[in-house]
């Protein structure tokens, strides 16, 4: 196992202080060790995080060989040769399990924007204390740009948020985490090969949730009595200036009814199992604003920092196998990549809906590891 950094490299590099995970404590876990602590319906913070994967790496006694940094993986007759800053290795078989987020993506036009004007990814920012004063601009409301929007108002900057299409959720559904409600109906193991549109279901943004201790829900309507202002998608830069384009109320109004279908589903697997839970709920829509801004001059000082919340891309740039296509994208059946011998773990809906969450890597590395061991045979 090659790892560029330490064990848990990027939950230690490359996480903002305050993060916690998105998924309850109970679904912790990993092959062999499920969580065991004082409180399942909590969430790891980013420390608790590294301790449970340091924890399973002594557990496994797992040969990870740190600081070897992987520059190229090219086929052979035999199967492959990969290169490390470590030296060479040869081998028959080799699984990718870099994961999905190992660049931060930010559009083009981030070249436009004045330079007065500090830009920060996800991977940059650690905390509100390391920005300057004044506002902030927040680009993308998924899951990572809502915590920081949080963050960033309560600590007395003034935030605008960026949104264009996001998954709304509340943290808790008649009684029970929503996640809970994700994996017991049956929507978190759906498979890649049931799925009508895999392309659009493997770019999903992340949904609108908060792992806080007091499992509170953090939605767009949560932000704005925080104080948060709302735009429209960012679209351009002209001349110095924001161009934002309209239509929230479209963009609210396809992720409520989206959210609406969702606890329908819910719902119904409640009144076919007879699951123990409360009675439905309905949540309120999501509030326009009265006016929204169409544009905001980023030489006026009223921003002084943006953080682009725009979602993460793999990187693949050491593989040198003609198995990725134009758009960065690995060609892969469910984990069994388009070449004899080469696999991947980890990214989105690989196998299931869950496969990107901890808990949801052991079935799709079963299933993706017995046909390596088919290969070998």
């Amino acid at each position: 196992m090659l790892e560029r950094g330490e064990v848990a490299n990027s939950w230690r590099r490359e996480r903002w202080d305050s993060l916690r995970l998105l998924t309850p404590n109970w679904q912790s876990g990993l092959p062999g060790l499920p969580y065991d602590g004082p409180d399942p319906d909590g969430y790891l913070t980013m420390g608790e995080v590294v301790e449970l994967v340091e924890r399973f790496a002594a557990v496994t006694r797992a040969p990870v060989r740190t600081g070897t940094a992987v520059t190229s993986v090219r086929r052979t007759d035999a199967g492959y040769h990969v290169t490390t800053g470590q030296g060479e290795l040869r081998c028959r078989t080799v699984v990718i399990a870099s994961g999905a987020c190992n660049r931060p993506t930010v559009p083009p036009f981030h070249d436009a924007v004045p330079p007065e004007v500090e830009q920060l990814t996800p991977f940059d920012y650690r905390g509100p204390a390391k920005l300057a004063e004044g506002g902030v601009l927040v680009v993308g409301a998924s899951a990572t740009g809502v915590q920081l929007a949080a963050e960033l108002q309560r600590s007395g900057r003034p935030v605008t948020l960026s949104v264009g299409e996001h998954t709304r959720l509340p943290r808790l559904y008649r009684g029970h985490d929503v996640l809970w409600w994700m994996d017991a109906s049956g929507v978190w193991d759906q498979r890649y090969d049931e799925i009508d549109d895999l392309t659009r279901a493997r770019r999903l943004p992340s949904p609108q949730l908060v792992g806080a201790p007091d499992r509170a829900t953090l939605d767009l309507n949560a932000l704005t009595d925080l104080g948060v202002q709302l735009v429209g998608r960012w679209a351009a830069v002209r001349d110095g200036t924001a161009l934002f384009s309209g239509g929230l109320r479209n963009v609210f109004s396809l992720a409520d009814l989206k959210l609406e279908r969702l606890l329908d589903t819910f719902d119904e697997w409640a009144r076919t199992s007879g699951a123990e839970a409360g009675p439905p709920e309905r949540f309120a829509p999501t509030r326009v604003p009265a006016s929204s801004r169409l544009q905001l001059d980023l030489r006026r000082g009223e921003i002084r920092t943006i953080v682009w919340a725009t979602g993460f891309r793999p990187s693949y740039d050491w593989l040198d196998v003609p198995v990725v296509d134009a758009k960065g994208r690995l060609d892969h059946d469910g984990g069994v990549v388009a070449s004899p011998g080469l696999y991947a773990l980890g990214l989105p809906v690989l196998r299931r809906r869950k496969s990107t969450f901890i808990h949801g890597i052991e079935d799709d590395a079963r299933e993706v590891i017995d046909h390596l061991a088919g290969h070998l045979g």
